[in-house]
């Protein structure tokens, strides 16, 4: 039972992601300073992001780590939106190549 199941990655062999502030929707500025360019490596940098926009990113990110898709978005890549209704900064994941 479960031998035909896919395996994910190996521990230790997920891979890197990327993660960038690529719009800002909202006429507020962001209260964590993000803003449009921003770029962070998520294992590094996410202590430096804003603890919304990791919370709300965190599951399309492991949904990415994983192996998986996310519907609407190209293959490696998820879209995802910060819940600061004022700011609306627009994130891209994005599964790094080394």
């Amino acid at each position: 039972m479960g031998e035909n199941k896919p395996l994910g990655a190996p521990r230790g062999k997920r891979p890197r992601i990327r993660v960038s502030c690529v719009d800002q929707l909202g006429t507020c500025r962001c209260h964590h300073g993000h803003k449009p360019g921003d770029v962070f490596d998520f294992d590094r940098d996410r202590g430096k992001m804003c603890a919304m926009a990791c919370h709300v990113g965190f599951p399309y990110i492991d949904i990415l780590r994983y192996g998986g898709t996310v519907p609407g978005n190209e293959p490696g890549t998820a879209k995802f939106c910060c819940p600061e209704v004022d700011t609306l900064n627009v994130w891209l994941a994005e599964i790094v190549d080394e």
